[in-house]
C-alpha cells in the first residue's frame, strides 16, 4: 500500500494528517471532474488508477496531460460571426458536380463538423521536397502587396529560418503587413533575440500558448501544430514542412521526405478565416482583409499545378466540440470501395480508426500503410511498431521508408478524394494538437498523389506478418511498454 504522503512528512503528526487529507480531497475531486466529462472509459479508467496508485505524481501528470479543454472558446461568436461574414462563401453546391457519394458523404461530415465550406475551381500544386516548397513560397512573399499571414508550430533561428526572417523583414519595411504566428513549445529552442528582432522591424510576431511558470500545466500540452500561409489573400500554403534547415537538407537523414502544397482559388478565403481565428485568440486583433486592395492577383498556378480542384479546408483541435479531422479521415476510410493509401510520420491510431482500417482491409480494399523505418523521436517509432501486428493480420500493406526521414501526412480514398496537411495519425494530432489539412475532391489531383505514393514504394521495405512476428522479443517488449504512453506522446 503506497503512503498517502511522502516519507519525509511521516512524523510530522497534524501536519502529514492534514497534508494526507488535503491530497485524498484533491485525488477525489480529480476523479469526480474525470467521470463527470464522461470520457472514453479506458481512459477515464487509466486516469483513475494512476491518480489512486501514485501519490502526488499522478497529480502531476494530470495537471500536465489529463486536462480537459473541450468546448472553450477561441473567439466569441459575434467575432466568429464577423470573419464568416469576410470570408468568401461560394454557396456551391457540390451535388452540382459529378463527385462520387464517398465524396459528397466526406463534404457533407466536413461541413457538419467544422462548417468547412466547399470550394470549386481551385489550382493546386504540390511539393514534396522542402527546396523546391521554399523556392516558391520566397517568390509569392516577394510579389507580396497587401499583407502575409504566415503560422508555422516550427519557426527555426537556423539559415533558412534566418533568410526568411530577412525576407519577410523587408517587406515589413516595403509597407506590407506581415504576422507571424508559432507555436511557443514547437520554438522552444528559437532565441527570444530572433523574435525580438522581428517585432522591431514591424512584423507583428505572436507565440500560440505562450508558456511560462505561471501557465505550464494549463498550456504545455496543447500545440498549435498548424503550418498556413496566406498572402494577399489569393495564394496559400498548407503541409506538413516547418521553417526549419533540415526541411531542406535533411538534418540527421539523408533525406527529408514531406509533402506541401500552395493553392490559388477561392479555398483560401478558408485559411484566412482559420489564421484569423488563432490571431484573434492569441493577439485578441480581429483581422478581416482577404485580399489585395484592388481584388486582382499577381499569383499564378504552378507549372505542375492541377486546376479544376473542389476543396475544403479543415481544422481541428481541443477545444472543438468533435474530434473533426478523426472523424472525417474515419469518414472517408470507411467509405472507401477500392484504395485507401495513408503516409504518416507517426501511427498511433484511435481504437476506431484502426478497426475502420481493418475493416478496409477484410472487405479487401487495397489499405496500404507507409511509415518511416527510422523517424526523428525514438519513443514514437517504437510506439508506431506496436499497431503494425494488428494492420498486418488484416490484411494491411505495411511499408517502411528506409530513405531518410518521412514526414509527410497525405490520405489518398479510391479515386477522388485526398487530404494533405499537419495532422498526424496519432492520438496527438486528432486531441492535443490544433491541426489543419486540405481535402480534395479530383480524380486528376488524386491520381497525383496516388503515383506519388507509388513511388515513394521504391524507397521502402514491405512487411510481411510472419516476418514481423519474428522480430526480437526485446524490441516486443520495448514497444509494448512504450506503447502505453500512446496517448500523450
Amino acid at each position: 500500500m503506497y503512503p498517502i504522503v511522502p516519507d519525509f512528512l511521516q512524523g510530522y503528526g497534524w501536519i502529514s494528517t492534514v497534508v494526507g487529507l488535503l491530497y485524498v480531497a484533491t485525488v477525489l475531486g480529480l476523479i469526480a471532474v474525470i467521470l463527470s466529462e464522461n470520457r472514453n472509459p479506458v481512459k477515464t479508467l487509466a486516469w483513475t488508477m494512476v491518480l489512486l496508485l501514485l501519490p502526488f505524481v499522478g497529480i502531476v501528470l494530470y495537471v500536465f496531460f489529463g486536462r480537459n479543454i473541450k468546448n472553450k472558446r477561441m473567439i466569441s461568436r459575434r467575432n466568429r460571426r464577423r470573419l464568416r461574414r469576410h470570408e468568401k462563401r461560394s454557396g456551391y453546391d457540390p451535388r452540382r458536380e459529378d463527385l462520387s457519394l464517398t465524396s459528397l458523404q466526406v463534404i457533407s461530415t466536413a461541413s457538419s463538423l467544422d462548417g468547412a465550406q466547399y470550394y470549386a475551381g481551385n489550382s493546386v500544386e504540390v511539393f514534396t521536397d522542402g527546396r523546391s516548397k521554399f523556392d516558391a513560397l520566397r517568390e509569392d512573399i516577394r510579389r507580396a502587396r497587401s499583407y502575409i499571414n504566415i503560422q508555422y508550430y516550427i519557426f527555426e533561428d537556423d539559415s533558412l529560418g534566418t533568410e526568411f526572417a530577412e525576407l519577410l523583414m523587408a517587406k515589413a519595411r516595403e509597407g506590407v503587413q506581415v504576422r507571424l504566428l508559432y507555436d511557443h513549445v514547437g520554438s522552444f529552442n528559437v532565441s527570444n533575440g530572433f523574435f525580438r528582432r522581428l517585432r522591431e522591424a514591424g512584423i507583428e510576431t505572436h507565440p500560440f500558448f505562450r508558456v511560462s511558470i505561471p501557465q505550464l500545466g494549463s498550456r504545455i500540452n496543447w500545440r498549435n501544430h498548424r503550418k498556413v500561409c496566406v498572402i494577399d489573400g489569393t495564394v496559400g500554403y498548407v503541409g506538413g514542412m516547418n521553417v526549419a534547415e533540415r526541411y531542406v537538407s535533411g538534418g540527421k537523414f539523408p533525406v527529408w521526405r514531406d509533402t506541401h502544397v500552395r493553392v490559388i482559388g477561392p479555398v483560401v478565403a478558408s485559411l484566412a478565416y482559420s489564421f484569423a481565428v488563432d490571431w484573434n485568440f492569441t493577439s485578441g486583433e480581429l483581422i478581416v482583409e482577404n485580399a489585395a486592395p484592388d481584388g486582382r492577383s499577381m499569383f499564378e498556378p504552378g507549372l505542375g499545378a492541377v486546376k479544376g480542384v473542389g476543396a475544403q479546408f479543415l481544422t481541428s483541435g481541443p477545444t472543438s466540440q468533435w474530434s473533426n479531422i478523426a472523424m472525417t479521415f474515419h469518414r472517408a476510410i470507411a467509405s472507401a470501395r477500392r484504395r485507401v493509401y495513408i503516409q504518416t510520420p507517426y501511427f498511433l491510431p484511435t481504437e476506431g480508426l484502426m478497426r475502420a482500417l481493418q475493416t478496409a482491409a477484410l472487405a479487401h480494399v487495397d489499405v496500404r500503410l507507409m511509415v518511416p523505418e527510422r523517424s526523428d523521436s525514438k519513443m514514437l517509432t517504437h510506439a508506431t511498431a506496436s499497431y503494425l501486428e494488428e494492420c498486418l493480420r488484416a490484411g494491411v500493406r505495411v511499408y517502411r521508408y528506409t530513405a531518410g526521414m518521412l514526414h509527410a501526412k497525405t490520405i489518398v480514398i479510391d479515386d477522388e478524394i485526398c487530404t494533405i496537411g499537419s495532422t498526424n495519425f496519432d492520438f496527438r494530432s486528432f486531441d492535443y494538437n490544433f491541426e489543419s489539412n486540405l481535402f480534395f475532391y479530383s480524380k486528376e489531383f488524386n491520381g497525383r498523389i496516388a503515383k506519388i505514393f507509388m513511388e515513394d514504394l521504391a524507397f521502402c521495405k514491405r512487411i510481411t506478418a510472419s516476418q514481423w512476428r519474428r522480430r526480437p522479443k526485446l524490441n516486443k517488449i520495448t514497444e509494448s511498454i512504450v506503447r502505453l504512453l500512446s496517448p500523450i506522446l
